[in-house]
């Protein structure tokens, strides 16, 4: 049985808060693109077995709004701080530990190490063309389908299913 894999970047966050990187909060319209990213997750039935965000306090908040929208309780999120400024190879070592029994999980972060993670993992797939040369600007999610288990990921594994932008999705 396939498993599904997403992969969002977090909100849009805030500059303005002179705050620094690891807690810039969302700004306005982050708070307003997360909880639509969830709820178009909910309607698609892209409920996670299990979500991963980096603990940064944008990609918190927006995990937060996310799984509110899909009733994936708060506790059982998994907070890693090492999700943070990871690059591709952190990151899919870090997948490759998770259950086998996960069939869908959601992996919250930051960009460049998920557009990285994006194109190593399904790059016949990916599309560059997207108009303002970012494949997940903030609040996109890739949504990608494995067909072997987390710990087989490798280079051009994964089928690109969509990319979900939240300025695509119906207010």
């Amino acid at each position: 049985m396939p498993r599904e894999l997403l992969i969002l970047r977090h909100a849009k966050s805030d500059w303005d808060t002179g705050v620094g990187d690891f807690k810039r909060p969302l700004a306005k319209r982050g708070k307003k693109d997360a909880p639509r990213v969830g709820e178009w997750l909910y309607r698609e039935g892209l409920v996670p077995d299990l979500v991963i965000s980096s603990s940064a306090q944008r990609a918190r908040q927006t995990t937060e709004k996310v799984c509110k929208s899909i009733d994936y309780k708060k506790k059982r999120i998994q907070w890693k701080k090492e999700v943070y400024a990871a690059d591709a190879p952190r990151l899919l070592r870090l997948l490759r530990r998770c259950p086998p029994e996960a069939r869908t999980i959601l992996l919250v972060g930051h960009n460049p190490g998920l557009e990285d993670l994006v194109r190593y993992l399904a790059s016949d797939e990916v599309d560059d063309e997207q108009g303002d040369g970012k494949l997940l600007p903030t609040a996109t999610l890739a949504w990608l389908e494995i067909a072997d288990g987390w710990d087989a990921l490798a280079a051009d594994c994964a089928q690109l299913i969509a990319i979900t932008r939240p300025r695509n999705l119906a207010d």
